[in-house]
């Protein structure tokens, strides 16, 4: 059961919540007072409680979201309000469906969806993975975040070949490395107000770390917003190359260190808009004639489920005409499905593109 002291702050960031009349977050669109009252008083294995869950969204009235999942058991502990949120946001995904089983697919289907180099300015695959028997962030310790961190760092210095690189722990980082890193858009800053809310951001910058390999194609975030963010990119629009360079490291991490897995779920995350495949697919292109028609790139990524967002990401505005484009869905769909429907909308949005020459 959870505290008195604990559920006094639930009683009173429900009232917050409900009293938010311009709050727009999934939360407070779900957790309706039965929900609230079904579920203030639980608490997981690992010491979890509903403040764990909600306490960002209390706290940023604006977002869009407003939970995460402290360890693995919230997701079924606090399924009540979970359930409906994840069928909110991946939107067709019902609470009876069931996220399918790993699949990446024939990977020699994905092609360099801009040969000629006109349009696709870079191309990025990311991951994300939770080491089996760890929480999440607003539970971790520092010791688990210490001992997670050396599980890592010598998983990926097992690996050889294109993805053999070097592991920099951001705790006593030289000027000169972070310098570098920066340079090379690497380097991840401490969590926003949101993630801060969220207690993800404790012990600082304790357990936290980089890895690339030589050529700095490959990457591998250490507890970031999840254990493990496992990126693939290169400059251009060779898709195949970058997905194909992803499963081969996905699968090699894989052997060596047991990931997180939920039967209905897919692979579990922090935040329950990355979960079932985790995977983001995405490019940055320069559609400059679909830029001056933004609701025609609109409606081709609608039917294509595909996510527009401004060149630093989200909340951003496209530099140059210069969006970064993604797949939306990413429960529901295996991994091969996920980013197919981002190579088939990108193609479709460059033979557009020059169609409107």
């Amino acid at each position: 059961m959870a505290d008195a002291a604990t559920i006094a702050k639930l009683e009173e960031g429900f009232k917050k919540l409900q009293a938010a009349t311009d709050c727009k977050s999934l939360l407070k669109k779900y957790l309706s007072k039965d929900i609230f009252d079904s579920l203030k008083a639980k608490k997981t294995g690992l010491g979890a409680t509903l403040l764990d869950v909600i306490q960002s969204g209390v706290e940023n009235l604006d977002s869009g979201v407003g939970i995460y999942a402290p360890d693995a058991e919230a997701y079924s502990l606090f399924s009540p309000l979970f359930d409906p949120i994840i069928e909110d946001y991946h939107k067709g995904f019902k609470q009876t469906d069931k996220h399918p089983a790993k699949d990446f697919g024939d990977v020699g289907q994905f092609v360099n969806v801009d040969p000629d180099g006109k349009f696709v300015i870079s191309t990025r695959v990311r991951c994300g993975r939770s080491l089996e028997g760890y929480p999440f962030n607003p539970c971790l310790t520092e010791a688990h975040y210490k001992e997670m961190e050396v599980k890592v760092s010598s998983t990926l210095s097992g690996l050889e070949g294109e993805l053999k690189g070097k592991y920099y722990p951001l705790l006593g980082m030289t000027k000169e490395v972070q310098q570098q890193l920066i340079d090379d858009h690497f380097l991840f800053k401490e969590g926003d107000r949101f993630l801060q809310a969220a207690n993800a951001c404790r012990y600082w910058p304790t357990g936290r770390g980089i890895y690339h390999n030589d050529k700095k194609t490959f990457l591998v975030w250490c507890n970031e917003e999840d254990h493990l963010r496992i990126i693939s990119m290169q400059m251009g629009g060779d898709l195949g190359q970058v997905y194909r360079r992803l499963v081969t490291a996905v699968n090699d991490i894989e052997k060596r260190v047991p990931f997180s897995h939920h039967d209905r779920l897919g692979f579990l995350t922090f935040c329950p808009t990355n979960l079932g495949t985790t995977i983001r697919a995405s490019v940055h292109i320069k559609l400059p004639k679909l830029a001056a028609n933004r609701e025609k790139l609109e409606e081709v990524a609608a039917r294509y489920s595909l996510q527009v967002r401004g060149t630093r990401g989200e909340h951003t505005e496209a530099e140059g005409g210069i969006y970064d484009i993604s797949n939306k869905r990413r429960m529901g769909l295996t991994e091969f499905q996920a980013v197919k429907e981002m190579q088939d909308g990108i193609l479709e949005l460059i033979k557009i593109e020059k169609e409107m020459a």
